[in-house]
Parts: structure tokens; sequence; C-alpha cells
């Protein structure tokens, strides 16, 4: 079995950002030379997420809503006591889910015709890392 690891960094300009990184893992599969495995992508930090959905504007404001609902931005979360600010990003992450782990056939991420893999950031305006693990033969 063969495995690469790669780490991607991202720097947002806002708060929140959704960036599609399908492009980047599959270059990483190419890199790797495995025909037949998996592709893990990670988000590194808990203030943010990586999913797969499609890449469609309106969904990705959507998503956006759907989340600032769920967990809205206030003042009042308990974590706000340790002086952090970012409670709502945590719980976006529980939402999204920190990692998706992708088939890999003949070399190229096995998806549906619209399946896309975002990183989604929820306290920006700072470096993160993205962790891209593939293993197979």
């Amino acid at each position: 079995m063969k495995s690469l690891t790669k780490y991607l960094t991202v720097n947002t300009r806002n708060e929140h950002e959704y960036i599609n990184i399908t492009r980047e893992v599959a270059d990483a599969i190419r890199e790797s030379g495995i025909k037949e495995g998996l592709a893990y992508v990670g988000s590194m930090h808990i203030t943010s997420s990586v999913y797969i959905n499609d890449a469609e504007d309106g969904l990705i404001h959507d998503i956006e809503q759907w989340l600032e609902k769920l967990a809205p931005a206030r003042s009042d979360y308990l974590h706000h006591r340790t002086g952090e600010t970012n409670g709502d990003a945590h719980l976006k992450n529980l939402l999204l889910h920190s990692s998706v782990t992708c088939p890999v056939t003949n070399g190229k991420l096995d998806f549906g015709p619209w399946q896309q893999i975002y990183y989604a950031e929820f306290d920006g305006r700072r470096q993160k890392r993205i962790i891209i693990k593939i293993i197979g033969e």
C-alpha cells in the first residue's frame, strides 16, 4: 500500500468563507500515483468544516442561512467565558463535520456528476490548514 500526505494552507479574507478544494484533492491523487484507494480530506481546526455537495452559489447561500439559523452568532455562548468569541463557529463545525473520505477509482475521485469538496470557514481572517491523505494501491 502507498500513501501521500499533503497540507493545504488557506488564508480567508472573511469570517465565513466556502472554498472549493476539489481540484487540489484531485491533484494530490494524481501526485500519489494511487489508482484504487481512498482520499481523506479534513480540516485541522475546530471552527471550520470539510463537506461534499454541489458547487452552486445559491446552495452555498442556503447552507450559510441554514447554519446561521441552527447556530447563530450571538454573545451568550458559555464558550465565550474563555475569552473566545467563536462559539457559533464550533457548533457550525459539528453540523457540517470536519472531514470527508472519498473513493478513488482508476486514479480519480469516484464522484457523482455534481459532487465537489468544500472547505467551510466559520472563524476566518487567519491562516488555517487542511490535510489530504491518499491511501491505496
